[in-house]
């Protein structure tokens, strides 16, 4: 097995889909002879030429109309936002056009987009190269919104991406650009399975994208306090898998759920939403979040301050109620 980082899989799955569907086509601001800032499209254009991998004005919603006539006219184009905060001028776009226009034409016309976005913190980004912006792609109905947290996921959810008929968000951690792993090409889960990154018995710890890392350290951690956690990867935000991540709660009885995100009306709020939902009567305590702060981005040296860590995990495990009985398991105190 290759040897990859998370930079070189993506790179590796964007020229696999160029050689197996000459109507795959590769575009963006930097993305062509540079490469991209990550280096993410890396000799793209000097392998398959500048028709099939080529730069772009900076101007992203120009970028998004362009990709929805190309997609409407039979072409597969992966479009590369550069950075999160960059894709709020293509936002109207998005939303507008590219989410609505299968329903729009009764099935008749679907735009099969990838729309990546490296996102998230922890690289000391200044303002506008840092957010979290699932949250706004997840609750537009239209659009499948993904997130890799490993090297391999990073691969085959790309392709799955690529082959879908219908528009996806793929977000990729900035963070997670450069972690390095053993990569599989050939094994991977398709786009609305989770994983289950590590097993345990006494609570459940929901993430995504970088998040993961945080829930598989706090997994470790909690163990040395006598805590057997299991942990869910999401995978994809959008369709999201009830099946795996109530199974699990209703396993522990406990659930904690980790985004960068500010708190408020985010994705945490919906997977905690239909957790009680659906596992109210396996429940031994609230469902808690540990989320980014309802605040802008923070300037680079405030980031570690911001962003959810293995100590605010470890808080909220803390408070799972593990001394209340049954008949009190609901008792909150101020």
């Amino acid at each position: 097995m290759p040897v990859l980082t998370m930079a070189q899989a993506l790179n590796t799955a964007l020229r696999d889909a160029l050689t197996a569907d000459e109507n795959v086509v590769v575009f963006g601001e930097d993305v062509g002879a540079l490469g991209g800032v990550f280096r993410v499209t890396d000799g793209l254009t000097r392998d398959f030429g500048d028709n099939r991998c080529f730069d772009t004005p900076l101007a992203e919603s120009g970028i998004i109309g362009f990709a929805i006539g190309m997609a409407m006219s039979g072409f597969k184009p992966v479009v590369e936002m550069q950075f999160d905060a960059f894709a709020y001028p293509a936002f109207e776009q998005i939303v507008s056009h590219v989410a609505k226009i299968r329903n729009r034409t009764k099935g008749a016309l679907s735009v099969p987009i990838v729309i990546r976005i490296p996102f998230a913190g922890g690289i000391g980004g200044v303002e506008h190269h840092c957010d979290s912006s699932e949250g706004y792609y997840a609750h537009t109905p239209g659009l499948k919104v993904v997130a890799p947290s490993t090297v391999e996921d990073a691969y085959t959810l790309l392709r799955e991406a690529i082959d879908d008929p219908d528009p996806v968000i793929f977000l990729e951690p900035k963070r997670l650009y450069f972690s390095r792993a053993d990569v599989d090409l050939a094994v991977g889960a398709p786009i609305g399975q989770a994983a289950v990154r590590r097993s345990g018995r006494d609570a459940t710890i929901v993430a995504y994208g970088p998040s993961v890392t945080v829930a598989l350290e706090s997994a470790e951690a909690a163990e040395a306090e006598g805590h057997d956690i299991e942990v869910i990867d999401l995978r994809s935000i959008v369709p999201f898998d009830d099946e795996t991540v109530m199974a699990s709660v209703r396993k522990t009885g406990r659930c904690i759920v980790i985004q960068e995100a500010q708190g408020f009306a985010g994705v945490g709020a919906e997977i905690a939403a239909r957790v009680q939902e659906r596992c109210f009567h396996h429940l031994h305590a609230p469902v808690l979040r540990v989320s980014g702060f309802d605040i802008p981005y923070p300037a680079p040296k405030l980031e570690r301050l911001h962003l959810p860590s293995v100590d605010r995990v470890l808080d909220s495990v803390d408070r799972l109620q593990w001394n209340g009985s049954a008949d009190t398991r609901w008792a909150v105190t101020a």
